[in-house]
């Protein structure tokens, strides 16, 4: 249960093509967006739908499979968890970054389903 405590489940849209770094060291990083879009009824009977973005983060093997296979408009189901960074801008004002950090990507509309845990 312990890994429970922070662990995120999103099944979305890309909303743009992963963005892929190596670090100083030699790591491969992908980095993209995904929506997420949630339908309700108000209290006035008005059906209203909600888009919410989020930043994802994938490391190694899944951001080979990010690389390889992602792009704008996907639908994917992400594992992982949340991951908050602060930094300091040019201004000089602080400010805060919420992520996730993917452990797993399941590729939901593509003709060869993948599946990768990193």
């Amino acid at each position: 249960m312990s890994n429970l405590k922070n662990s995120v489940r999103l099944m979305g849209h890309l909303g743009q093509n992963p963005e892929i770094k190596h670090t100083p060291n030699g790591k491969k990083v992908a980095t993209f967006s995904l929506a997420t879009n949630e339908t309700y009824i108000d209290s006035h009977g008005q059906k209203i739908s909600e888009t919410m973005w989020h930043s994802l983060v994938a490391w190694g093997k899944l951001a080979d499979l990010a690389e390889r296979f992602l792009s704008k408009g996907f639908e994917v189901c992400v594992e992982g968890k949340i991951s908050n960074r602060n930094y300091v801008d040019k201004a000089g004002t602080k400010k805060y970054y919420t992520e996730i950090v993917l452990s797993d990507i399941l590729l939901m509309n593509n003709k060869d389903k993948a599946k990768v845990k990193g």
